[in-house]
């Protein structure tokens, strides 16, 4: 009887476990995450990831997984970290803010989904075969940053209409971004008859060095291709500019924040949100083939009086109405 009794309370008790316990639980999906630069430098960004993630029920460490790979800096390290993401087998891999990443992990696979923001043209790129119709396996958002450096030359040089010399900061490791962003450049200057000079820089060593040529050519402002080597740097070139009083227009509100004389230029972190929100649709199974590249609709144009003030440089009064930020 007693035997009898104990296999039943077994038999019971087996019976009242949770099906959680019973059944083994889905695997949680991963996402590869990819840039060239450092978690330090891109902490607020990659936040707004991760609430682009949330908007779409994804919240990392409950219900999805991100294996991080950052290149710090050193653009020939992305191919074998993409690799390693793909051997890992991650569900997608995002790319946000770094085309050299993008580019790595497009060659890395042809059927993982690829998640990018870029600033620069994603069709010449080869990374999609039409902005509506991305046709393979990957799509994302392109901020036309290339295409805005005539924008911003123009900017500059309605802060400055008598400077006849311009240079541009270039990141040589990011030759896609760096080559088309020059074309785009020294047309623009040739249109205006102004004078466009082009300075190289991818370290910190290459950063004090590229402002001392700046001094030794006389450039009268300066502008910076839109690369994610300068957003981790930022407050090291605006520190620089300040310092030889060099006027300079920035593609991102967050070097006026850190003091730059003025940026324009859609929102970073809100691009970083949208490749979030597109991971989340893909985990959810809609296909990178079928998503729209999007571009951004709203742009900013920051000024930060402080700065104007510290290099002796009047804003003309039609610059700052159309600005949609004044930093006092």
């Amino acid at each position: 009887m007693r035997r009898r009794a104990v296999i039943t309370l077994l038999g019971g008790a087996v019976a009242a476990w949770p099906p959680v316990a019973r059944a083994q639980q889905p695997a949680m999906p991963v996402i590869g995450f990819l840039h060239s630069e450092s978690a330090t430098a891109f902490a607020d960004p990659v936040a707004a990831f991760r609430e682009g993630l949330r908007e779409g029920g994804y919240v990392e460490a409950q219900n999805v997984a991100i294996e991080y790979r950052w290149g710090e800096g050193r653009n020939a390290r992305l191919p074998e970290l993409a690799a390693e993401l793909v051997r890992r087998r991650v569900a997608v891999i995002v790319t946000p803010g770094s085309t050299p990443a993008t580019l790595a992990a497009k060659g890395a696979t042809a059927t993982i989904p690829i998640v990018f923001y870029t600033s620069t043209d994603p069709v010449k790129l080869g990374l999609v075969a039409t902005l509506n119709r991305p046709g393979g396996n990957a799509t994302g958002i392109s901020d036309i940053g290339v295409e805005l450096g005539a924008k911003r030359l123009g900017l500059l040089h309605e802060l400055l209409p008598g400077a006849t010399r311009f240079a541009a900061f270039v990141n040589p490791s990011n030759p896609s971004v760096t080559e088309s962003f020059v074309r785009e450049i020294q047309s623009a200057g040739l249109a205006i008859g102004r004078q466009i000079d082009v300075v190289t820089a991818s370290t910190n060593s290459e950063i004090d060095a590229a402002f001392a040529t700046l001094m030794k050519m006389r450039a009268d402002a300066f502008l910076i291709g839109p690369d994610a080597l300068w957003i981790a740097r930022r407050v090291q070139l605006t520190t620089l500019a300040a310092r030889h009083a060099v006027p300079a227009i920035y593609h991102r509100r967050e070097f006026a924040d850190a003091g730059g004389l003025m940026s324009y230029g859609s929102n970073y972190r809100d691009q970083f949100r949208q490749t979030g929100i597109y991971a989340g649709r893909i985990l959810k199974g809609e296909k990178p083939a079928e998503m729209p590249v999007q571009l951004p609709t709203k742009f900013e144009l920051v000024i930060n009086l402080q700065t104007a003030k510290t290099i002796g440089i009047e804003i003309p009064p039609t610059l700052l109405a159309r600005a949609d930020e004044v930093i006092e």
